[in-house]
């Protein structure tokens, strides 16, 4: 898995020089940006839709539409990841919109720490389960920068250019968005 291309200069380099092919229709060095990306992008939708197979058909769409709409691209507005994610939020909203769905979370957390007895195991899962559903009940302006800063690992000016912001509006939103968070889960008492 690579990191956010701001954190590896190389690996900018190297995929502005793959976009540069790709946008030229080498469909080889395409699958080569799906391969640096398509866990990132599907572990995102995961995140937002709680569903293996929906994430997975979702993830194709958004590089099918990256496919197709390379020529907009924009190397200056922001990285091709962002671009990506920008892509991804907004086909997870149209996924919403037209399914008139409705996410119920999955109970299913993967355990890094095999060697917690049953009851940490439970604590650690419930804690996990009730931060992602104050994540949930955050609009959704809040939740898309709390999932790229918190599960992504992008930095407020990575954040800003996906999102068509200023860096000083996205930590506004990132305050407020943990104050809303600290407060659903003072309700629920976790």
């Amino acid at each position: 898995m690579h990191n956010s291309n701001s954190s590896n200069p190389q690996l900018n380099l190297e995929v502005e020089s793959i976009v540069a092919k790709a946008t030229g229709g080498d469909t080889e060095a395409f699958g080569r940006l799906y391969d640096i990306y398509a866990d990132r992008i599907y572990r995102h939708i995961y995140y937002r839709t709680s569903n293996v197979e929906d994430a997975r058909d979702l993830t194709q769409e958004v590089f099918l539409k990256a496919w197709h709409g390379l020529s907009r691209y924009q190397r200056v507005r922001a990285s091709f990841l962002s671009w990506l994610f920008t892509i991804s939020h907004n086909r997870v909203i149209d996924y919403y919109r037209t399914k008139k769905y409705h996410s119920y979370l999955n109970n299913e957390i993967v355990m890094e720490d095999r060697d917690k007895g049953p009851e940490e195991l439970f604590d650690v899962k419930f804690t996990q389960q009730q931060v992602r559903r104050a994540i949930l009940q955050l609009p959704e302006e809040q939740q898309q920068v709390v999932l790229m800063s918190f599960i992504e690992g992008f930095e407020y000016s990575e954040i800003a250019a996906a999102l068509n912001k200023t860096e000083g509006n996205i930590r506004v939103i990132m305050h407020r968005a943990l104050k809303r968070m600290r407060e659903i889960l003072d309700k629920a008492e976790v």
